[in-house]
C-alpha cells in the first residue's frame, strides 16, 4: 500500500514538473517574441526619417533655381521637420514606455501600446513616403522625360520620313501636315528650355503635348492618303457614274424619284466639301467613318438600280402571266353562270351556296377593276416596278383565293350531277339485293316464314320508293338523295342477311332431323328429342329446332354440329 502511495506521488510531481517547465518555455519565447517585435518597431522609425528621404531634399535643394522650386522645397522641409521633430519623439515616448512596461512583465499593456506604436508609425510612414514621391517628380524628372523625349523623336522622324516619302499622296493638305511638323519640333525646343530653366512642371505639360501631337500625326500619316483617295477621286467618280445610270434609266422609263438620288448626291458634295475644309486643320474625326458611309451608299444605290432592273423583267412577265390567268378565270366564271340557271332547275341549291356564288362574283368583279387600274399605272410611268410589284402580287393572292373558290364551287356543283348517278347505280344494285333476298325465299319453301321478313321485306320496298321518288323531284335535294339511298341500302343489305339466315338456318335443321332419323329406334330419348326439333320446325321456330336437334345428336355422335356444316357445304356446292 505504501508503495503504490510513493508511485503515485512520484508520477504527480513528474507531470507538475513537465508543466511548469513546459510554462516556463512557452513564457519564454513569448517575452523573446515581444522583445524583438519592440526592436522591430525601433527599427521602422529610424527608417521613417532615414537616408533617401534626406538625400532627395538635398538633391532638390540644388534644383531650386526658381521661386516656385524653392517655395515647394521650403515646404517639403517644413514637412519632414514636423514628422521629425514631432511625431518621431511621440513614437519614441511610447517605445521608452514600451520597454518599462516589458521590464516590469506587463504584457497585456504593452500589447495595446503597441498598437498605438503601429498607428502613429504608419501614418508618420505615409506622410514621409507622400513628401518623397513630390520630390521625386523634381528629382527624377529630367531623367524621365529625357527618355521620354528621346523616344517622342524617334516616333516623329519616323512619321516625317513616311510623309516626305510619299508627300505626294497627301495632295492639298500636305501644306498643313508641315506646318504641323514645325509645331512639334517648337515644341521639342521649348522642353530644352524648360529643362534649363528648371521649369519642371512646364516640362511635364510640354512633353504630354509632344506625345499626344505625334499620336495624332500618326493617324494624319495614317489615313489622309486614303481620304484624299476618296474625296478626289473615288466619290467624284460614283457621282458620276450614278448620275449617268440615273439618267440612263429614267429615260428607259424607269420611276426612280424614290431613291431621292438628286438630293442625296447635293448633300453628300456639301458634306464632303465640308471634310475636306476639316482635313485641311487636320481634323480627322469621324472622317473616314463618314466617307465609308458614302461609299456604302453608292454601293447600295447601284444595287437598287440592278434590282429596278431585274423587278421590271419579272414583273413584265408576271403581268403577262397574270393577265391570261384572268382572260381564263372570267371565261370561266362567264361559262359556269350561264350554265347555272339548269343546275338551279335540276338541283336545289341552298342560300349559303348561292350567297357564295354572288360573293365569288362580286370579288372577281372587284378584281378586273383593280387589274385595269394597275395596268393604267404602268401606262403613266409614276411609280417605280418595285412598288408596282407589290400591288401585283397583292392581286395575284386575291386571284389565287378566287380560284380556289371556284374550284371548291365547281367541284361541289359537279358532285351533284355524280350523286345523281351513284344514287340510280346504287339504287340498281338495291334491287339486285331484293330480287335475291326474294329468290332465296322462294327457292326454299319454308313452312313458315317469319313475320320478321315480311316486316324488313316492307321496309325495303319503302326505302327504294322513297329513292325513287327523290331522282324524279325536280329540282333534286343531293343531301336528302344521298340520305334515302343510305337508308335503302341498309335496309335490303339487312333483309339480304335475314334471308340467308333464315333459309341457311331452317335448312341445317332440317338436315339434322333426317340426319338423325337413323338413331330413333336405338334410344328413347333420342325419339324424344328428335321428336320435339321436328314439331318446332314445323312451327317456324328454326333456330330452336338446330339446338335441339344437334344436343341430341350429340349424345350419340359427338361433335356432330361439325359434321353437320361440312354436309351442308357439301349441299350448297351441289
Amino acid at each position: 500500500m505504501n508503495g503504490l502511495t510513493l508511485e503515485i506521488v512520484t508520477y504527480f510531481l513528474l507531470a507538475t514538473t513537465l508543466i511548469i517547465t513546459t510554462l516556463s518555455i512557452i513564457q519564454y519565447v513569448n517575452n523573446n517574441r515581444l522583445k524583438k517585435y519592440i526592436d522591430e518597431l525601433e527599427l521602422q522609425k529610424n527608417k521613417v526619417i532615414g537616408a533617401p528621404i534626406m538625400t532627395e531634399l538635398s538633391k532638390v535643394d540644388l534644383l531650386a533655381k526658381n521661386e516656385v522650386i524653392e517655395n515647394r522645397v521650403k515646404g517639403w522641409q517644413e514637412r519632414f521637420d514636423n514628422i521629425k521633430n514631432k511625431d518621431i519623439p511621440s513614437i519614441n515616448d511610447l517605445l521608452l514606455e514600451a520597454d518599462f512596461l516589458f521590464e516590469k512583465k506587463k504584457h497585456k499593456d504593452i500589447a495595446k501600446l503597441i498598437a498605438q506604436i503601429e498607428i502613429k508609425l504608419y501614418e508618420a510612414r505615409s506622410r514621409t513616403e507622400h513628401i518623397l514621391s513630390e520630390i521625386q517628380e523634381i528629382t527624377l524628372s529630367e531623367e524621365k522625360n529625357r527618355q521620354i523625349l528621346t523616344n517622342l523623336k524617334a516616333s516623329y522622324r519616323s512619321l516625317l520620313q513616311t510623309f516626305m516619302d510619299t508627300k505626294a499622296d497627301y495632295g492639298d493638305i500636305a501644306n498643313s501636315i508641315e506646318l504641323q511638323f514645325e509645331n512639334i519640333e517648337r515644341r521639342f525646343q521649348d522642353f530644352e528650355n524648360a529643362m534649363d530653366e528648371n521649369d519642371y512642371d512646364e516640362v511635364s505639360h510640354i512633353v504630354r503635348a509632344i506625345d499626344e501631337m505625334i499620336k495624332h500625326m500618326h493617324v494624319v500619316i495614317e489615313e489622309v492618303p486614303s481620304i484624299v483617295i476618296t474625296t478626289t477621286i473615288i466619290i467624284p467618280k460614283r457621282i458620276e457614274e450614278v448620275l449617268k445610270t440615273y439618267e440612263s434609266m429614267k429615260k428607259k422609263g424607269f420611276q426612280l424619284d424614290f431613291l431621292n438620288v438628286e438630293y442625296n448626291i447635293e448633300e453628300i458634295e456639301k458634306k464632303v466639301s465640308n471634310i475636306n475644309d476639316r482635313v485641311r486643320v487636320l481634323n480627322l474625326e469621324e472622317v473616314v467613318f463618314e466617307l465609308k458611309t458614302f461609299v456604302e451608299y453608292f454601293d447600295n444605290l447601284f444595287n437598287d438600280f440592278e434590282r429596278e432592273k431585274l423587278i421590271k423583267k419579272v414583273f413584265e412577265e408576271n403581268i403577262i402571266a397574270f393577265k391570261t390567268k384572268m382572260v381564263r378565270l372570267n371565261r370561266v366564271v362567264n361559262e359556269f353562270y350561264d350554265q347555272l340557271t339548269l343546275l338551279k332547275e335540276n338541283y336545289f341549291l341552298s342560300e349559303d351556296e348561292l350567297n357564295l356564288l354572288d360573293t365569288l362574283s362580286n370579288d372577281l368583279d372587284n378584281l378586273n377593276i383593280d387589274f385595269k387600274a394597275l395596268s393604267d399605272t404602268v401606262k403613266t410611268k409614276a411609280f417605280p416596278y418595285s412598288k408596282l410589284s407589290k400591288e401585283l402580287d397583292a392581286l395575284a393572292l386575291k386571284l389565287s383565293k378566287i380560284e380556289g373558290e371556284l374550284e371548291g364551287i365547281v367541284s361541289s356543283l359537279g358532285s351533284m350531277k355524280d350523286d345523281e348517278a351513284r344514287a340510280k347505280e346504287q339504287l340498281n344494285d338495291i334491287n339486285e339485293f331484293l330480287r335475291k333476298s326474294k329468290y332465296k325465299m322462294r327457292q326454299y319453301k319454308l313452312p313458315i316464314v317469319s313475320n320478321k321478313y315480311f316486316i324488313q321485306l316492307k321496309e325495303a320496298q319503302s326505302a327504294i320508293k322513297d329513292v325513287t321518288v327523290e331522282l324524279d323531284k325536280k329540282p333534286i335535294d343531293i343531301d336528302v338523295l344521298n340520305t334515302r339511298v343510305d337508308t335503302a341500302r341498309d335496309l335490303v343489305l339487312k333483309l339480304y342477311n335475314t334471308s340467308n339466315e333464315m333459309v341457311k338456318t331452317s335448312m341445317l335443321a332440317e338436315m339434322a332431323i333426317v340426319y338423325g332419323n337413323r338413331y330413333r329406334s336405338s334410344k328413347t330419348k333420342i325419339e324424344e328429342g328428335l321428336n320435339r326439333a321436328e314439331n318446332l320446325f314445323l312451327r317456324g321456330d328454326y333456330k330452336r329446332s338446330l339446338e335441339i336437334a344437334i344436343n341430341t345428336i350429340d349424345i350419340v355422335e359427338p361433335s356432330f354440329y361439325r359434321h353437320l356444316l361440312n354436309l351442308y357445304e357439301e349441299n350448297e356446292n351441289f
